[in-house]
């Protein structure tokens, strides 16, 4: 175990060298691109973890981790882009997400004559590989490695750790108005799983479906998730149901937002919040 947490510390310092440093090191092999632009927040970071920012010259609105990041011009997000920016930049490749961008803006922008490369990041594998292929993208290829199977091996720790607990039920609430949640293809779920835990609507077709409040009841949760970003007051409207399980518990937790939100290795600081939360939501069960 020591071994282990050596070696992802040398992993991490790594990462945050790489979300650091303002210049590339002397010895940065040379890249296939020279100007990147992201269209998504955890894009960005995932350019900067592949130690490839000074690639960057342009990103998406929110893309504000690591702080070097709100250094760099803002091109629009992943629905309204300001073309005459973005043209003035002049990228030669833009990285746009997978499920976020949506599919007439990655057609219109290969008809304008941009290089564009679709990341995928909905699962927490989806995570090791988008580093990995901007590693490839970039001549980055040693450092994005040693961050994808850290954040890997971290992942897997985390999973041994709370392998035979008690299992626990738990709805992840993405949103009040209108009511969403996360299915069983979200990273989101995948990191209640792995901390011993159920997503209750895990078997819901889409990524992140809307439901309705009868649905909610009917599933009797036993603990509500929620990120920051949904407010501290996130749960106020479910008092009108004492019966459900979670609010006879008192299970009520607000996540850190963005180390929950963004597909990056940030996950690992969410993925240790949902384990906090649910081995208290167990100990309130028992007592």
């Amino acid at each position: 175990m020591r071994l282990r947490q050596a070696a992802f510390a040398a992993i991490a310092l790594l990462g945050l060298a790489a979300c650091s440093q303002a210049t590339p090191p002397p010895e940065a092999p040379p890249s296939n691109y020279s100007r990147i632009v992201t269209l998504a927040p955890n894009l960005t970071e995932l350019v900067f973890w592949a130690r490839a920012e000074e690639l960057l010259v342009g990103v998406s609105a929110y893309s504000d981790y690591p702080p070097k990041a709100l250094e760099l011009p803002v091109v629009g997000d992943a629905f309204m882009i300001d073309h005459e920016r973005l043209a003035v930049l002049e990228p030669d490749l833009l990285l746009v997400w997978d499920g976020g961008t949506p599919a007439h803006v990655v057609d219109e922008l290969r008809a304008m004559g941009y290089e564009v490369e679709v990341v995928r990041t909905n699962s927490l594998a989806d995570v090791s590989q988008a580093i990995l292929r901007i590693g490839e993208l970039t001549g980055r290829r040693e450092p994005a490695a040693l961050v994808a199977s850290g954040f890997e091996e971290q992942m897997g720790a985390i999973r041994e750790r709370h392998q035979g607990l008690p299992n626990i039920s738990v709805f992840y609430q993405v949103s009040a108005r209108p009511l969403y949640t996360v299915s069983d293809a979200h990273f989101v779920s995948e990191i209640v799983e792995l901390c011993g835990g159920s997503n209750v609507f895990a078997d819901l077709g889409e990524l992140a479906p809307t439901i309705d409040v009868e649905a909610v009841v009917e599933r009797d949760p036993e603990v509500f998730l929620a990120a920051s970003d949904a407010g501290e007051d996130a749960f106020r409207e479910w008092q009108r149901w004492p019966q459900i399980a979670a609010n006879r518990y008192g299970n009520h937790f607000i996540l850190p937002g963005d180390a929950i939100s963004r597909a990056t290795p940030r996950l690992l600081d969410g993925a240790g919040a949902v384990c906090d939360a649910l081995d208290e939501a167990r100990k309130r069960r028992e007592r």
